[in-house]
């Protein structure tokens, strides 16, 4: 049986037409989008803490729609953005109707729910397209700009406060892959609480950077990181600028637009 196809990040998913793949990504409706668009068979997730209004996992039941099957890895048996660690030590949270007809069920490992995933028929592919939103709000002394993923995060937004929807871990270990600008601020979604690894090398590139709590924010949505979000984790540049774990997010926006 052919080995599923390891992708630390959904934007990543080359040669993926007909193969099971597991991403370190967040199963998220974009990222459920993504995958269906590459033409994969089948995919398991990261369920990214689940989070606000079951965020992390609105995907599944999206895949339904075009009848792929589509599962999560639980956050607290693998981290985010690390395809590798998933499929060796993941644990199965969720499911969508696709896949538990295939026998695929909450507390399975993901090696062996990729193994009866392999089974699935290939999709339909006339689901709707989904499109990420990027948008750019002239502020005080900074712009502020909000994109539900940092991979639209553009050069020119250097300096500026960018406000992701994505999750705060940088995938595929390379601490180049922490933001694509050196924004003056930037905030993530902690996906459970450990996604933080952004944060200590965007410090080191001289980047104030948080995460806020999954739980008050939506991932995949910048507007609700920034609106609904309340921090969990910054590092010692953005404590600097005034952050503190509880602080809603909106009020260090405010701060860092100023500045």
């Amino acid at each position: 049986m052919p080995e599923p196809l390891l992708a630390d990040s959904v934007t990543k998913l080359d040669g993926a037409r007909g193969r099971t793949v597991v991403t370190g990504s967040h199963g998220g409706v974009f990222a459920a989008s993504l995958a269906l668009r590459t033409g994969c068979r089948a995919a398991v997730f990261h369920d990214a803490g689940v989070g606000l209004d079951a965020a992390g996992i609105g995907g599944l039941a999206w895949l339904d729609r075009a009848n792929m099957a589509a599962a999560a890895v639980d956050h607290q048996t693998a981290p985010i953005g690390d395809a590798t660690a998933m499929l060796e030590c993941g644990v199965i949270s969720h499911v969508n109707a696709a896949a538990r007809a295939l026998g695929v069920k909450p507390g399975m490992y993901c090696t062996e729910a990729a193994r009866l995933l392999e089974n699935a028929g290939m999709p339909a592919d006339d689901a709707p397209e989904i499109r990420e939103a990027r948008k750019v709000l002239e502020q005080c002394a900074r712009r502020l700009v909000l994109v539900d993923s940092a991979s639209l995060i553009l050069p020119e937004d250097a300096g500026q406060v960018v406000v992701t929807g994505s999750h705060g871990a940088i995938f595929g270990g390379d601490p180049a892959n922490a933001l694509k600008a050196d924004a003056h601020l930037a905030l993530f979604n902690d996906a459970g609480g450990a996604s933080t690894s952004r944060l200590p090398a965007l410090q080191h590139r001289g980047v104030a950077a948080v995460t806020v709590a999954a739980m008050t924010a939506r991932i995949g949505d910048a507007r609700s990181t920034w609106q609904d979000g309340v921090i969990s984790a910054c590092n010692t540049l953005a404590t600097e600028m005034g952050a503190k774990p509880g602080l809603p997010a909106r009020e260090l926006v405010e701060i860092a637009v100023e500045r």
